[in-house]
């Protein structure tokens, strides 16, 4: 594919976001506190500069410009496009006036169109070259040149193509203990017998031998968000001179990781889940594990806002990780007093129809240490993924009785909390 195409895959998606914009009377900033985002990403967003990595804050935003289903379906269609064109490598693209001299072009791609394509490229590539061997061979022995009678003469060979999909799974973890990073390293545990050959249970991408992958959905997990995308405290066993302000809730991984801050009171995790294919998968239940419960952790809690709130209240999980077998409940939102239902086990996903899962777990009496068990079911199989904090389970103290400070920033330095 050209790179004039990946600019008009990512171009559409940009006009399609401006089209919704200018419907309603609200300015970037305005939508954009109500999507907790700054208004400098948003505007790239509806530019055409960038394109966002999750669609989670795209279907917040075709909900707020009021887009009807056909429209928020055609929005996934594209933003699925200019993801992928933003992930090809740029390479030059070939003279307009060069003849064609490659096999007919293969029929129109259907979903996902990504993996065809280069299926189809690959064989046309392999059906040339097996056209150009056949002349060769035509000739006469004394006509054909050294090196082919010596290729000929010997065993014949065979390669095959592969189309690798892309890896959405995340990065490899970090050493520290505290929350940092943004994507997590999980694992799955099929509930049927692994096969002898399989050598580990932990999966983070489809298996490169092209055969169906064990896993049929890919997800991803972000600990280090906050409520209402403003609103969250931090354990640091540091005097306040010696903290940082707080940081912007994207650099909140990095800030958190440098003062080995722990998750006070509260930790929220922003699970997106989507099938592989356009065959649904099942979320059938969704598990806390608690592997580890101490005193909570020392030192002071440090708040990132003076207070804020919104018309907007997602709908997410509610973890109480005091009880001796805390159960993930689901619970209702709201947007602007319009209640938005609680999501109901069992969910059905797919590769057009992801789901983004808010689950916050709270505690007042320890330092735990948890991870997430997701249940699926499609197609006659079943099986469990493991979700945790870059191979470490998340982690979430108490901070009832410490020093609670917030940041004056008149002053330029913490404050006790009032």
């Amino acid at each position: 594919m050209s790179a004039r195409e990946d600019v008009d895959d990512v171009g559409e998606f940009a006009a399609l976001l401006r089209a919704l914009k200018e419907r309603t009377d609200r300015s970037y900033g305005s939508l954009a506190r109500r999507l907790a985002m700054n208004t400098s990403t948003l505007h790239r967003y509806c530019a055409g500069e960038a394109v966002p990595v999750d669609f989670a804050p795209v279907e917040r935003f075709a909900a707020l410009c009021g887009a009807t289903p056909e429209e928020r379906l055609e929005l996934h269609r594209r933003w699925l496009l200019a993801v992928a064109a933003r992930r090809r490598p740029r390479t030059a693209s070939a003279p307009e006036d060069e003849p064609d001299t490659a096999a007919d072009p293969p029929p129109p791609p259907r979903r996902p169109w990504y993996r065809r394509r280069r299926v189809a490229v690959g064989l046309a590539a392999a059906c040339a070259l097996l056209a150009t061997l056949g002349s060769l061979s035509a000739l006469p022995d004394g006509r054909r040149p050294t090196a082919d009678r010596a290729r000929t003469a010997g065993p014949a060979t065979s390669g095959t193509t592969e189309a690798k999909a892309p890896n959405r799974s995340g990065t490899s973890p970090t050493p520290s203990d505290s929350p940092t990073t943004r994507q997590p390293s999980v694992s799955a545990t099929p509930k049927k017998k692994p096969s002898p050959a399989a050598s580990s249970d932990r999966t983070t991408a489809p298996p490169h031998s092209g055969k169906q992958p064990s896993v049929p959905l890919t997800w991803s997990a972000n600990s280090q968000a906050w409520k209402l995308g403003c609103g969250h405290d931090y354990v640091v066993a540091k005097p306040p001179r010696q903290v940082p302000p707080p940081p912007a809730p994207q650099d909140a991984g990095t800030w958190a990781a440098t003062q080995g801050a722990v998750h006070g009171g509260e930790t929220l995790v922003e699970l997106s889940v989507q099938g592989r294919t356009d065959t649904a998968v099942v979320l059938n239940a969704l598990r806390v594990r608690v592997v580890g419960r101490t005193a909570p952790a020392p030192g002071n809690a440090y708040a990132m806002d003076q207070g804020c709130g919104g018309a907007v209240t997602p709908r997410s999980f509610d973890v109480n990780l005091d009880k001796d077998r805390p159960i993930a409940h689901a619970v209702a939102g709201s947007d602007t007093g319009v209640p938005i239902p609680a999501v109901r086990m069992p969910y059905r996903v797919s590769a057009e129809d992801p789901e983004v899962l808010l689950v916050t777990a709270r505690t007042v009496t320890c330092d735990c240490r948890w991870y997430l068990e997701l249940d699926w079911s499609s197609q006659g199989r079943e099986g469990t993924v493991r979700i945790d904090d870059a191979g470490r389970p998340f982690r979430t103290s108490g901070i009832k009785g410490l020093p609670r400070y917030m940041y004056d920033t008149s002053a330029r330095e913490w404050a006790p909390y009032s």
